[in-house]
């Protein structure tokens, strides 16, 4: 049990400073996350040498640490994660397995992310709505925007909704459907109207930074910088500190608070006894 709790004391100490600096910084830095993966696998070796563990609470390490890592380079190149988000699971792919067989183990994996995605939808959809209050003005621009560009997807899904809503004349599932497709016919507007009008700021070059998402393409003399996912270089951020004063670049909400309130609900689960 010793094992247990200081292992995840010490993940739960990296993940609140990894969140102190996605929420001051906008970035998790790599040797933060990598130091959790070096400390939680180094400490298992040690437990195997000097615990009464056996070499099953190393390798069950390992397999973690192989599974969180091939999930977090499908949500990275899905677009879902940054970076150092990835690089986060791959950490806590180290630290949550505490069984000695597998089976168990996915267990508390599986547990963490149905609370991951539990957690990460409520904490969009919240951030989102704080954010549409907080720049209103700019929201209610881009919404009439957003819903030029997109009319004709927006006449075609209400059309579709009302069809639904008449045929729950004869199945009422037919109603809640049609209802799910109105209100989310309206919902994918306001997400791109937040996402353009709050979610991408005009940035000194002076400022950037590695990693930083451009908005869109920028033409530098005979250079062209490509927005891509995977950030800014140092090459680009140069090229556009020599020829340009100003880029738009895209920010993302800080998904690092919904790493730290899943697993403090894994903790709390697992030494509570109370599993799904």
């Amino acid at each position: 049990m010793f094992e247990v709790i200081f292992l995840w004391g010490l993940a739960l100490v990296w993940i609140i400073f990894a969140t102190i600096q996605d929420i001051r910084k906008r970035e998790i830095a790599d040797w933060l996350n990598y130091s959790l993966i070096i400390f939680a696998l180094a400490f298992r070796l040690f437990c195997c040498f000097f615990g009464q563990e056996g070499f099953s609470f190393f390798y069950q390490g390992l397999i973690g640490f192989g599974i969180f890592f091939v999930l977090g380079n499908i949500f990275y190149y899905s677009r879902l994660f940054a970076g150092g988000d990835s690089k986060l699971l791959y950490g806590l792919g180290a630290v949550l397995p505490i069984y000695g067989t597998t089976v168990l183990n996915l267990k508390i994996f599986l547990y963490f992310l149905v609370l991951f995605l539990i957690v990460g939808s409520l904490y969009g959809f919240v951030g989102s709505i704080v954010l549409g209050v907080k720049n209103r003005a700019k929201v209610v621009k881009e919404f009439k925007e957003q819903f030029r560009k997109n009319k004709i997807l927006f006449y075609c899904l209400l059309v579709f909704s009302i069809i639904l809503l008449f045929l729950g004349f004869v199945n009422v599932y037919f109603a809640y459907f049609g209802i799910f497709v109105f209100a989310f016919n309206y919902l994918i507007i306001y997400a791109k109207a937040v996402d353009e009008g709050c979610m991408v700021r005009k940035v000194n070059s002076s400022q950037l930074t590695e990693g930083d998402w451009l908005h869109e393409d920028v033409k530098v003399g005979k250079n062209l910088v490509k927005a891509t996912w995977n950030g800014l270089e140092k090459k680009d951020i140069g090229l556009l500190r020599k020829f340009k004063k100003e880029v738009l670049i895209r920010y993302g909400i800080q998904f690092a608070p919904v790493f730290l309130i899943s697993f403090v609900i894994v903790i709390i689960l697992h030494f509570c006894k109370i599993w799904f």
